[in-house]
Formats: C-alpha cells, structure tokens, sequence
C-alpha cells in the first residue's frame, strides 16, 4: 500500500465530506437571507451579531454558521475586527437571483437528491425506472431555479442570435413551441423578448404546466404564451421553432421525439436542441463538471427515460458524435453546433 496515495485520497474524501454537510448549510443560508444580508452590508462586512441582528436569527448559530462558510472559503474573515464579509464574486454565485451563475437552485437539486434516496435505492437494485412525476415534489421548484440562471444568461444573447435567420423572424412573428418546458422559464424569456411571436409550451407533467400558467400570468404575457400537458412525442400543432432545453436525452424514445418534432416543424422552421455539454468519450479523468453532471444523469436522467420503457437511456453526458446518428435516424439532414457553454451544447436542426 502506498502510503502517500492513501492520504492524498482522505483529503480528498474529506474535503467531499465537508462539501457535503455544508450544503445544508448553504441552503439555510440561502433560506434565512444571511447571503444577502452580507451582500448588502457596508465594505469591511458583518459581525456574528451584526448579522443575526439583520436576519432576526440567533447570534450562537450564526456564529457557527459563519465560522463553516469562511472555513470552506463562502466568505473572507478578519480576525483583527472580527467581520465576515461576502465579496462580490461570490455574491453573484450564492446571493444575487439575477445573477447568471447563481448556483443555489444546484443546492435545491442536491436536497432533493436526498429526498429521494430510497426510491433510487431500489431502483438500483431492480432495474427499474423513476419517473418524473415520481420525485420529491421539491425537484420541480428546485430544477427550475438551477436552470434560470443558465437559461437567462445565454438564451437571448447567445443562443437565439446564434440561428441562422431565427431571431429576425422571431421579431416579425412566428409560433414556436417549448417541449419539456417544466415551468416555462424559457418559453416566457422568450416571449418577454419577442412580443410579436407567439409561444406554446408543452410538458407531460401536470404540475409543472399549472405553475407555468400561473408564471406567464405574472409576467404579464398569457395573452402571447399558453401552457399544454402533452408530451414530447404526441405534442400537437406546427411551428416555425421548435425547442427543447436539456429535455431529449430524458426521453426513452428521443428518435421517436425527434421524428414528431421534424413532422411538427413548418416549412423553412429550425429545431432549437440544447443539451448538456459532453464529451463524445469518456475518459474517466478527474472532472468536476462531469462529476455533477453524471451525478444528475444517475439520479434524475437515466431513471426517467428507463421509466419511459422505450429503446434508449442515453443519460445526460451524450456528446454531439452520439446525437449525430440518432438525430439522422429521425430524418434530420442538417445539424450545426451553433453555440456552447461550459454547461450546454447548441444545435440548430433542419
């Protein structure tokens, strides 16, 4: 046994461990406002006491909480004044909704995770497949609020102008269709942006079309945008766009998806496709985007599409060299990365 690799691999463990325990911890912080009450406090930041003063909490659990986040590098300490302070870089990751790397809804997800452990347990055992429907009822908020930030930082500045011809039309008028829409993030982005084009999102889940109706209601554009319980496969109507964010690989049939999308596209439409970025092998090397990223597909994405009974269960980390063919398969003659992220890949489909 070598000694030094046995160490090396306990820090390791450890460090995973602390990340671990402190995400309940991230999350009472994201709870309580104590984020972004350090947030908004002067330059030189707060006490223990100054901040549970802000926060109507309890001084002796702030200052453990406090002493946690600077421990794992959340927040900087000065001992000679006793302050904690937020800086601003991680402010825009852990207490600014409007921030595009907000990344309390990954913590939101994590606690689902959890929720969910027995189900997935079993599942693991038997083969079985968990679908959607079938999760902690916290997965629904939490997925929407880990996927808004992605959506609003890249959606309308990248990714749509990104289409060859599509944000022009968009601006004249054209029905596009979400597909796999859960709460209607993007299709009502999309709808703030373009009002002269009408949107219909579509998704198999019941409840998430209840909170996307009453979403595009408080923002003011249900005159322009209608919510439908219908899936991938069976979703009716024609469109001039068509698109699915990070929904396809969740399907057990996504040729079966693909070829209605192609049938539902009308004459000179575009296919939208965003997917989770990968690799088109993998290497098994230390990754940590990839770690979360097939965490996700273990526990969410393979067990939707096994629930789904049909030919593939592609998981989350397929690579555009895996989707060329099926989307082929499905009738598709044309495909373009059009853009990417370190989280998404953009295809534009003909």
């Amino acid at each position: 046994m070598d000694q030094a690799k046995l160490e090396e691999f306990l820090s390791t463990v450890v460090g995973d461990l602390g990340a671990a325990t402190s995400a309940v911890l991230v999350r009472i912080g994201d709870r309580l406002g104590l984020y972004k009450a350090l947030a908004g406090a002067a330059a030189g930041g707060l006490t223990p006491t100054e901040l549970a003063d802000r926060t109507g909490t309890a001084e002796r659990y702030i200052r453990e909480w406090l002493a946690n986040q600077a421990a794992g590098g959340y927040v900087t300490y000065d001992a000679t004044t006793g302050r904690y302070e937020l800086p601003e870089e991680q402010a825009l990751v852990l207490a600014d909704e409007t921030s595009p790397v907000l990344m309390q809804g990954g913590f939101d997800m994590v606690g689902t995770y959890f929720a969910d452990e027995t189900k997935l347990t079993d599942a693991f055992r038997t083969g079985a497949g968990v679908g959607w429907h079938e999760h902690d009822s916290s997965l629904y908020p939490a997925c929407e609020r880990f996927f808004r930030p992605l959506y609003r930082g890249s959606l309308l500045s990248d990714w749509i102008p990104a289409l060859d011809g599509v944000e022009d039309r968009l601006r004249t008028g054209i029905a596009v269709a979400d597909v796999g829409c859960g709460f209607g993030t993007s299709t009502i982005e999309l709808a703030l942006a373009y009002p002269a084009s009408t949107f219909t999102g579509f998704d198999y889940h019941d409840a998430s079309i209840a909170a996307a109706r009453k979403a595009a209601a408080e923002a003011g554009v249900a005159d322009r945008v209608t919510f439908e319980v219908a899936g991938a496969a069976d979703f009716p109507g024609t469109y001039d766009l068509v698109c699915h964010f990070d929904s396809l690989h969740d399907m057990g049939d996504p040729v079966g998806a693909a070829r209605h999308t192609r049938q539902a596209l009308a004459e000179g439409g575009t296919w939208l496709l965003v997917e989770p970025n990968a690799a088109d092998t993998y290497d098994g090397a230390p990754n940590p985007i990839a770690r979360v990223f097939y965490a996700g597909s273990t526990l969410l994405c393979t067990p939707s599409a096994l629930a789904q009974n049909g030919p593939h269960a592609l998981g989350n980390q397929v690579g555009e060299a895996r989707w060329r063919p099926l989307l082929a398969e499905a009738g598709f003659t044309h495909l373009r990365r059009a853009a990417e992220t370190p989280f998404n890949l953009v295809f534009e489909l003909r």
